[in-house]
């Protein structure tokens, strides 16, 4: 008689406790994210990513404007200190001397004669040492645009000197004018027929001047736009 054994019974073990005898936690599949936020991610995690680019100060495209500006006013004071110091040299040298008959009656035309003109001469000389002192600070702000303040303190030194050298100017011009045409109602004669070296320096430095004092109206100009610009 034989006898038929009923096969054993498999035994299923769930994949929950195969993870956990190896010490495992099971997988968990992930959605994809849709294709729309995908794409709004990978530009924001690349600019996490990516090297944040520093420029250098000096060529900011910001202070390109003012810079310039800047540059401008110290060529304008390098270019108005050759006319204020040609003034002043041409004035304290303007010393004539005009012998009359004989060498025992002389007549001289000195600049220090003339208080306009020694004023005109001091102003000129004031105003070529302040634009050499003034260059480094112009040379500041080339440098940084940013600083204000340098530009109000050049701004009011500047408003100073060029109402100084217009006085000068003006005075000095009013003297050279007397020399070369007289005053028929004062009876004055004018001298510039006999000084003649005398009148032409004189003369050439009073249009120096002016084209100082022009100059100096730009760099007023100048650093007002640029300070009301900031």
């Amino acid at each position: 008689m034989s006898t038929s054994e009923a096969p054993a019974a498999a035994t299923v073990i769930p994949i929950d406790d195969v993870a956990r005898q190896h010490g495992k936690a099971p997988a968990v599949a992930t959605e994809p994210p849709p294709p729309a936020e995908a794409s709004a991610a990978a530009p924001a995690a690349a600019a996490a990513t990516a090297p944040r680019k520093t420029g250098v100060p000096f060529f900011r495209r910001a202070d390109r404007g003012s810079r310039c500006v800047a540059l401008v006013d110290l060529v304008l004071r390098v270019a108005a200190f050759g006319p204020t110091l040609a003034a002043a040299i041409a004035t304290a040298t303007s010393d004539e001397t005009l012998s009359v008959f004989t060498q025992f009656f002389q007549f001289r035309a000195r600049f220090d004669d003339f208080p306009a003109l020694l004023f005109f001469m001091v102003a000129n000389a004031i105003a070529a040492g302040y634009l050499v002192l003034s260059l480094p600070f112009s040379a500041a702000v080339v440098l940084r645009p940013q600083a204000i303040g340098l530009r109000h303190l050049l701004l009011v030194c500047d408003t100073i000197i060029v109402a100084m050298l217009t006085a000068a100017a003006a005075a000095a011009a009013a003297i050279v004018d007397l020399a070369h045409s007289g005053n028929l109602r004062a009876n004055w004669a004018p001298i510039c027929m006999q000084f003649h070296g005398f009148c032409q320096r004189t003369s050439g430095a009073v249009v120096a001047s002016f084209l100082a004092v022009l100059i100096f109206v730009f760099l007023v100009i100048l650093a007002a736009f640029a300070i009301r610009k900031r």
